[in-house]
């Protein structure tokens, strides 16, 4: 993604959406065992935007204290993980990119915590779709 252009993005059920003011902010995988036990997948794709760039535009999503830094919203009624706020990082908010209406588009291009970070992610082959 390059220049500014406007993000949408929601949740499953569609209950919660949001938009972004996006431009070229950085896309990382993590890989902590926080996201991890949150999402239930074995890293999270993260889009990390200044607060300013983004607003919920439909719906109130639920907290979550992850940790003593770090505050998560999700979907009350679905449980899709959308946000992550933490102080280490307080102008500054990320959203899970697989939430994005759209989110080919956005390539990680860092990883971050690779010390927890299951050595299968690596070596996963494709299996053939049934249809």
């Amino acid at each position: 993604m390059s220049n500014q252009q406007t993000v949408t993005g929601a949740c499953f059920c569609g209950a919660i959406g949001y938009s972004i003011a996006y431009k070229d902010h950085p896309i990382v995988n993590c890989h902590c065992t926080m996201c991890r036990r949150t999402s239930g997948a074995a890293y999270v794709t993260w889009a990390i935007i200044e607060n300013d760039d983004f607003s919920f535009s439909r719906g109130n999503p639920k907290t979550l204290a992850s940790s003593d830094h770090g505050t998560r919203t999700f979907c009350d009624q679905c449980g899709t993980p959308l946000t992550c706020v933490s102080t280490r990082h307080p102008d500054k908010i990320d959203i899970t990119v697989g939430s994005f209406d759209a989110p080919a588009a956005f390539v990680p291009t860092q990883e971050y915590y690779t010390d927890t970070k299951l050595s299968w992610t690596d070596h996963v082959a494709e299996l053939p779709q049934n249809e």
